[in-house]
């Protein structure tokens, strides 16, 4: 399958946006990469409670498949972390590489 690549901006609750970044980085990132997901960068911006991250998969499977490989595995579900509770809304976008040559 080829590469995709996500862009997903998620809006944090108010307060709550190191709290995120902490059990994603101790936790959903090293999963993912389990997994064979690749993490392309992270940015938070803090004036608007926003987090922003790049996810990649170039395997066998489609992103789509994988995700829902992630999402139904033993050590997803032992993180007990809900997304809402932290999160008010997510933006998941696929996007392409664009070449800076032309």
């Amino acid at each position: 399958m080829p590469r995709t690549t996500q862009l997903r901006t998620y809006t944090v609750r108010e307060g709550m946006l190191d709290m995120w970044v902490e059990r994603w980085r101790a936790e959903i990132v090293p999963l993912r990469r389990e997994l064979g997901f690749t993490i392309g960068g992270a940015w938070a911006d803090r004036e608007r409670n926003r987090f922003v991250w790049l996810i990649s998969y170039d395997g066998p499977e489609t992103f789509a498949e994988r995700n829902a490989l992630y999402w139904a595995s033993p050590q997803r579900e032992a993180m007990d972390l809900d997304p809402d509770e932290y999160l008010v809304h997510t933006d998941d976008r696929t996007v392409e590489t664009v070449d800076l040559q032309g």
